[in-house]
């Protein structure tokens, strides 16, 4: 038992939620907590950012209307405090996490507390299914799900149940979390990356089930999705100086593009200016074959079936390079200077429009 724990934990099912300015969203997210069928005890325990939008008033508002609904302060507004404060408050013995941008589906919480006993795991998830309104937020979410988009991980779409690297939100045994010391508040973005890293190198088992499905609402405006990329890649550059190769081979896709980018750039100069000229121009241009086909690659999803209308379309023109090359421009940052104090500030004075 953790020293901050005030008390031991009885059965039963603890949702954590960490909140910011997600009065757009957050209604819902509740709802398909509460909605939940469960033969134990459960509580949902937001913890309250410094919110500029309503969604503060709208939290105390639900907490008055459900007794299962608790609330605690994360002033800081950092995810990694939070979840931190939610656990601390909470009281039973398995730790749901749940977005502010999702909506878990009906049976997720006692599906994945079966798969938990099945399989012996520390930490359940599931798959992540993201979804949109617009033209936009849909181009986003068909990229989200697909493995040119966000590099092909487990919960973006896999169908084979089994050992996983990290778990999308999870559903996690308090005592591991106890025992292996809750999320490191000093990461700000990655944070369930690094804490299933130190649940796996304590011995237990972190788990994937297909059958889990979590709706994720991605960002609604390029500007908004920009700066989030940006800040993930950042701190997965941080992850990168702190933890080396035990960081997947994916996350270096993007910032390899970005750096055959400025590569293509300098040739391009230096051939335009005839410093480099004959057979060491078309030697050289040869930096322009993988970008070629990237540009191919980022027209064939556009083109592809089951790409929405014209405009959804040309949004995955301009959607499908920005996260890559945001994600990029954070990951050199982080990893040749660290992340240092970089949030995702799309989250920070935002004005959502209401789901339907």
């Amino acid at each position: 038992m953790s020293a901050d724990s005030p008390h031991a934990p009885r059965a039963g099912v603890s949702f954590i939620m960490p909140v910011l300015n997600e009065r757009a969203y957050l209604e819902h997210a509740v709802a398909s907590v509460l909605e939940q069928q469960l033969d134990m005890p459960s509580e949902l325990v937001l913890a309250l950012g410094p919110s500029s939008d309503g969604t503060t008033e709208l939290a105390h508002r639900l907490a008055a209307d459900d007794d299962r609904i608790r609330l605690v302060d994360n002033p800081a507004a950092h995810i990694p405090v939070g979840l931190n404060a939610a656990i601390r408050a909470s009281r039973y013995a398995t730790i749901v996490r749940v977005d502010a941008h999702s909506e878990l589906s009906p049976g997720y919480a006692a599906r994945a507390i079966a798969t938990l006993e099945r399989t012996g795991s520390a930490n359940v998830g599931g798959v992540m299914h993201a979804e949109g309104r617009t033209p936009f937020q849909r181009a986003v979410a068909r990229l989200y799900n697909s493995p040119v988009g966000l590099g092909g991980g487990a919960y973006h779409g896999g169908s084979v149940e089994g050992e996983a690297e990290s778990a999308y939100l999870g559903v996690m045994r308090r005592d591991v979390l106890d025992e292996v010391g809750l999320f490191d508040e000093t990461i700000r973005r990655g944070e369930d990356w690094e804490l299933n890293l130190r649940i796996r190198q304590a011995g237990h088992r972190v788990w994937f089930d297909p059958a889990l499905s979590v709706t994720y609402w991605p960002r609604e405006s390029w500007v908004r999705l920009a700066r989030q990329f940006r800040a993930t890649g950042a701190w997965r550059g941080e992850l990168v100086r702190r933890f080396g190769r035990r960081n997947g081979i994916r996350f270096f896709a993007p910032p390899a593009l970005l750096v055959l980018i400025a590569v293509a750039i300098v040739v391009a100069a230096m051939q335009l200016t005839g410093v480099v000229r004959g057979p060491a121009s078309i030697v050289a241009s040869a930096v322009y074959v993988p970008l070629g086909l990237y540009v191919l690659l980022v027209v064939a999803v556009a083109l592809a079936p089951g790409g929405g209308g014209i405009r959804q379309r040309l949004w995955t023109l301009a959607v499908m390079p920005t996260m890559h090359l945001s994600w990029g421009l954070g990951f050199l940052a982080g990893v040749f200077r660290g992340a240092r104090d970089t949030v995702d500030a799309s989250r920070l004075g935002t004005r959502n429009t209401p789901l339907p």
